[in-house]
């Protein structure tokens, strides 16, 4: 049987006008993260990268143009994908994406020990702490957004 995704202009469900206390509480600890001492490069990195796992159209592109509003390089979010084999990552930045990818494709046996040591060596407690929340909150973030077909910003070349 062959899915069919339909691409619309809108989202299913206007999530802020439907839940609008517990949409402001999630834009509550997003800024809470934005405020944190998180690099911001590895907060947006991690945000991308959460989001290409979870296929979430809306926050790639999202967080693509964040990114690279902040300064980001058009090479590195385009090697994104297979950072591992790529040189322009730095060691902190492995380790937070390692983290990610663990922490966004949960299995029965969580995130393992090895990983974790990865992180608690390259950050300071309150920056292991945003990240932890950074993931936790992206993948909530991805879940509004796939279900409810959200669309990327038309950004209109032309």
């Amino acid at each position: 049987m062959t899915t069919t995704h339909v691409h619309t202009v809108r989202p299913r469900l206007d999530l802020p006008k439907a839940a609008p206390k517990a949409a402001r509480a999630l834009y509550a600890a997003d800024q809470a993260v934005r405020e944190s001492p998180l690099d911001p490069t590895v907060r947006e990195l991690v945000k991308l990268r959460t989001s290409q796992i979870n296929h979430c159209v809306h926050c790639i592109d999202l967080h693509s143009h964040e990114a690279l509003e902040l300064g980001e390089t058009l090479d590195r979010l385009i090697q994104l994908a297979a950072w591992r084999e790529s040189t322009l990552f730095t060691p902190a930045e492995r380790a937070a994406l390692e983290y990610t990818e663990s922490a966004t494709t949960l299995t029965e046996h969580g995130v393992s020990d090895e990983i974790w040591a990865g992180v608690r060596e390259t950050l300071s407690d309150e920056e292991l702490g945003a990240l932890v929340v950074q993931v936790a909150l992206m993948n909530a973030y991805n879940r509004f957004g796939v279900p409810l077909q959200m669309p990327a910003q038309n950004r209109d070349q032309g």
